[in-house]
């Protein structure tokens, strides 16, 4: 589809990158000084919706620059003009409900890098669309990168196609590890209580049986999750039938509290590891903050990440079906 919507021009943005046709992200500002409002926006929104999220669809990432966008309420009109199910976060980032459908994103400590990942990858239900807003922009650092996820797929695959054919076969599993929030001594962020929404361990239990997890309860009050099987790629419907990276082997693998295999327990050769993580940084997309800017992700096709960040930093964020 190409691009023609007289409510929109398409800008540039420092860092977007033409991959395989398409620019990311595809950075849209008003058509006239005049209409950079938030009631004009509103309007262009609801007026061309399904234009709106096929161009989400086919370019990956949508930036919305200039609309003047102020707060945490006038993000969640913007995330509610499109008539989207919301989807509650599930996982271990620290989190604060703000307004409505908006929540802080990740609120680890600004001098940590947020390594590269699909939202809830690891989950069932995962969302199809991850929406950021800056409302405090970084003075240095603190950008959101993003990766073509099928790149790092077709570059794993040129260079290890037997690695690549093994784990798709046999699947992955995972395990990671969440203290109780008593526990004062963690700076993991998220409790096992809150990450599932209950201080009662047996529905606890029930619920991680029903993202797909099994729980075993260590003697320090923490617990130990495993998840697998679960796919190595992923094809999507309308996304061209690129193979997804969408797995989170770089992030999970040898870890202090978490761990990556594949599902009958053979490891991951390490070389194979170390190198992926080479190919994700080197097909990031470097996306840098402005104040009032919206992002709108396809969380099926893209890795995003956080790069460390001189205070203030402020992007909240919305997740949706």
């Amino acid at each position: 589809m190409e691009f023609s919507c007289k409510d929109f021009k398409v800008g540039k943005c420092e860092g977007e990158k033409v991959v395989d046709g398409e620019t990311m992200p595809l950075v849209l500002q008003p058509p006239e000084t005049n209409k950079s409002d938030l009631d004009s926006l509103l309007l262009a929104l609801k007026t061309n919706k399904d234009w709106f999220e096929q161009m989400i669809i086919k370019n990956s990432a949508v930036l919305l620059r200039d609309f003047d966008v102020k707060n945490a309420q006038e993000f969640n009109e913007i995330i509610e003009a499109f008539d989207w199910d919301d989807i509650r976060y599930v996982g271990p980032a620290p989190r604060t409900h703000v307004h409505k459908r908006v929540w802080t994103a990740n609120e680890g400590p600004l001098s940590e890098f947020i390594y590269y990942h699909h939202e809830m990858v690891l989950i069932r239900e995962y969302p199809k669309k991850v929406i950021l807003f800056c409302e405090v922009a970084p003075p240095e650092g603190g950008q959101t990168p993003f990766v073509p996820s099928f790149k790092v797929t077709e570059r794993m695959l040129e260079e290890f196609p037997e690695a690549v054919e093994e784990m798709e076969t046999k699947g992955l599993k995972y395990t990671f590890s969440a203290v109780s929030k008593n526990n004062t001594s963690s700076m993991r962020g998220r409790g096992w209580e809150d990450t599932f929404g209950t201080s009662d361990r047996t529905e606890a239990e029930k619920r991680a049986k029903a993202l797909g997890m099994e729980l075993e309860w260590l003697p320090n009050g923490s617990v130990e999750a495993t998840l697998g099987p679960r796919d190595l790629t992923k094809v999507f419907e309308g996304r061209k039938g690129r193979r997804m990276w969408f797995n989170t082997v770089v992030g999970m693998y040898g870890k202090e509290i978490s761990s990556a295999f594949m599902a009958d327990g053979t490891e991951i050769p390490e070389n194979v590891v170390k190198r992926c993580e080479e190919i994700i940084e080197e097909e990031s997309i470097q996306f840098k903050w402005e104040k009032g800017d919206v992002l709108f992700l396809d969380n099926l096709a893209l890795l995003h990440g956080r790069r460390p960040s001189l205070p203030p930093r402020k992007v909240l964020v919305a997740t949706c079906k």
